[in-house]
């Protein structure tokens, strides 16, 4: 039997039970019971064991077992990603609610009877809940009043009790609901996505398109083709945040929304979805990285949105990349996989060349919309005022847009007020007593936070280490002090903060773009959470403050990352039929990622960087893999390092750098050290890190982390 937290442990079958490989048991482990998956014993590299001195497990649950081609997808990511087995199956079985068989809950709904005494608050809940049924909570949120008052109308027979199915099936997509018009390089490209998504077999895509050209409508064809032939799709999406749109886009085009999948979602939710999944009467799922591990029961089709994104990469625990585990899957399940991106990864664009994905472009904009002007500010020759960040061409730009009454858009990529505080008097600078970092200023909330760990104090009003009051100075911008800017700028236009620290649930998302879409914004002011998926007709101005930000550190993918964020964001500009015009910020206007974004010249970034990695050895052309060594004790972590790092193989092709302490030395508490594996492609790196490390013993108290294909090196 597979564990999900320890590895592979021995069980007997109990007398008159049959069970097969994939089966989810629950078994005994001293005096627990845990839940497990019954692997194949030959694919196991344990000892035989004499039947009689194993214990039975308990039980089997009731669900279908775990698919043979998804156990082969545990396999290859502990594998590759040098993780316990275990702690990859613990991604499939991560919703116990859902293990233990059929349930019913208890929702509300009115009965249309009136209570003896009617109240305003009673007035507003009878007027906002017809029609609707859910939880008193649930209800409570969507009337705007206490869960009190409900109970007040169930005990006055105006609301009752309703025993429901926790697993009652989700409305069904059709296929045929609302079948779009296509321009004719949608429709080339979506008859290619649909031939292979009915004739089945593993075929990898790359979805090349600008951004406007409409892939999201070309790849629902492919969705719609899986869903006459019965079969499930699954779309990945990197952000939270880009699901609301996604939800209603599918629910316009298949006249019901998909099953969601995320962390913000409930247990009882969690748990209908997963057996609805592992069932096989969920038709789409659009979800997270972590919806790649569920046990859907005749997956037809993968997509991958917004597939350059780096948070598809797992940075804790299992730390793999869902694009590529998302490919494996496919070739696994001998399904097509579409990796749909305005600007790929070049490691994808390098699978592309390679003939191993299937590259398909959509190069223009669909409906006639055109690519908008790109504008460089060398803020070395046009500075902002002194304590200011909007250069002047850009000011003039907002104010043009205010009095045509179109929207606009400042990016900026640092969430909070100011990156860093400190006193003017002393120098003391504010740093978090758990990580390496600087607490980072909230005005908003009044409060430093760190971005790392989230440890967050009230802002002070005087220095902690002189003591004097009114000191303390915020240093560089973050997005709320570019809408402070603003607002002095313009006191007259309503202004949105749009990062992770406002936009924190579906529900919050789905509120600002309802906001935009009335025109009750004039200018939004976000991080990277608006560089992508967001499509508002009427926003024609872009305003990049800070283009350098991102070049700054020794990041291997800095600049491809810059020069996508900026390629994404300006792609929000001139979406409808207004023109776009786009600004960026820049004190570095010769370097080759601005050059090429102000030309417009996406081969030729593609062309340099690619050449740039080849010359290093650097990914798609070399590996990387990093060892990240912690403790809270520092002397430990120091030791730990150095006892592997002394303890490094000598392998043709392989140059192992460090141990170091990590530029992000202390974190959670906890000291850490790297170390940096450079290899060619033909070396076995993998092999070579689970030999190295299986030969030294450390204590508990230290973590040793594996990061194959690393993305942060920090």
């Amino acid at each position: 039997m597979m564990n999900a937290a320890l590895g592979p442990l021995d069980y007997r079958v109990p007398d008159g039970l049959d069970v097969n490989a994939g089966a989810v048991v629950v078994a005994p482990l001293g005096p627990r019971q845990v839940l497990g998956i019954v692997w194949e014993e030959e694919r196991l590299p344990a000892e035989r064991i004499d039947d009689s001195r194993l214990r039975p497990f308990i039980s089997v649950c009731d669900v279908p077992p775990i698919r043979a081609e998804l156990r082969r997808l545990i396999e290859w990511c502990a594998n590759y990603y040098c993780a316990p087995l275990a702690s990859v199956a613990r991604m499939v079985i991560a919703s116990s609610a859902a293990l233990r068989g059929a349930a019913t809950m208890t929702e509300y709904r009115l009965t249309g009877g009136m209570p003896e005494r009617m109240t305003a608050k009673r007035e507003l809940a009878l007027a906002a809940l017809e029609g609707e049924q859910g939880s008193l909570r649930e209800l409570a949120e969507m009337a705007g009043v206490s869960e009190g008052v409900l109970r007040g109308l169930v005990n006055q027979g105006a609301i009752e009790p309703v025993e429901v199915d926790c697993d009652r099936p989700y409305p069904q997509a059709r296929a045929d609901f609302a079948v779009p018009e296509l321009s004719p390089q949608q429709s080339e490209v979506a008859d290619r996505l649909v031939e292979a998504t009915a004739s089945g077999g593993f075929a990898p895509f790359l979805l090349d398109g600008v951004t406007g050209s409409g892939k999201t409508e070309t790849y629902c064809e492919a969705i719609a083709s899986a869903l006459e032939h019965g079969k499930q799709v699954l779309v990945l999406l990197p952000e939270i945040a880009l699901t609301e749109a996604f939800l209603r886009r599918f629910e316009d085009r298949f006249g019901a929304a998909p099953v969601q999948w995320h962390s913000s979602l409930k247990a009882t939710e969690r748990r209908r979805a997963w057996r609805a999944i592992a069932a096989g009467t969920a038709q789409v799922v659009v979800g997270a990285r972590s919806a790649l591990f569920l046990p859907y029961a005749r997956l037809g089709l993968i997509v991958v949105d917004e597939a350059h994104e780096i948070s598809f990469k797992q940075d804790e625990g299992v730390r793999y990349n869902a694009r590529d585990v998302a490919v494996m899957r496919a070739r696994f399940e001998q399904i097509p996989v579409v990796l749909a991106s305005a600007t790929p990864a070049l490691e994808s664009l390098a699978m592309a060349d390679s003939g191993v994905y299937e590259r398909l472009v959509l190069p223009s904009r669909f409906g006639g919309a055109q690519m908008p002007d790109i504008q460089l500010i060398d803020l070395t020759e046009d500075p902002p005022e002194r304590g200011e960040w909007i250069a002047p061409p850009l000011r003039r730009a907002l104010f043009q847009r205010l009095e045509r009454g179109e929207q606009s858009l400042l990016f900026l990529n640092r969430r909070g007020y100011a990156p860093l505080t400190l006193c003017r008097h002393c120098g003391y600078r504010f740093q978090c007593p758990n990580c390496t970092a600087w607490m980072v200023e909230h005005r908003l909330t009044h409060r430093l936070a760190c971005h790392h760990c989230g440890h967050v104090v009230p802002a002070p009003r005087f220095c902690p280490e002189c003591k004097e009051e009114d000191s303390l100075v915020a240093c560089g911008p973050g997005v709320e002090r570019i809408a402070d800017e603003v607002k002095a700028l313009w006191p007259q236009a309503r202004t949105a903060i749009v990062t992770s620290d406002t936009l924190f649930s579906p529900a919050r998302v789905a509120d600002f773009v309802k906001s935009v879409e009335a025109g009750d914004i004039d200018i939004i002011v976000g991080t990277q959470l608006v560089t992508k998926g967001y499509h508002f007709p009427n926003l024609t101005l872009v305003g990049v403050i800070d283009a350098d930000l991102g070049l700054e550190g020794g990041d291997l993918r800095a600049s491809e990352r810059t020069f996508q964020q900026i390629m994404q964001v300006a792609g929000r500009a001139g979406r409808g039929q207004k023109p776009g015009r786009v600004f960026i910020q820049t004190r570095m206007p010769e370097g080759e990622v601005i050059k090429t974004l102000i030309e417009g010249d996406t081969e030729r970034f593609y062309a340099v960087e690619t050449e740039n990695r080849r010359r290093a050895n650097a990914p798609p052309f070399g590996r990387f893999a990093a060892i990240i060594i912690s403790s809270e004790d520092a002397d430990e972590a120091a030791q730990v390092a150095r006892l592997i790092g002394k303890s490094a193989p000598l392998i043709e092709g392989m140059r192992v750098y460090g141990p170091a302490p990590a530029p992000l030395s202390v974190l959670r508490g906890r000291h850490r050290h790297r170390l940096l594996i450079h290899a060619t492609r033909q070396v076995d790196i993998q092999a070579a890190i689970r030999e190295w490390l299986g030969n030294i013993v450390w204590k508990s108290s230290t973590r040793v982390a594996v990061d194959v294909d690393p993305y942060s090196f920090m």
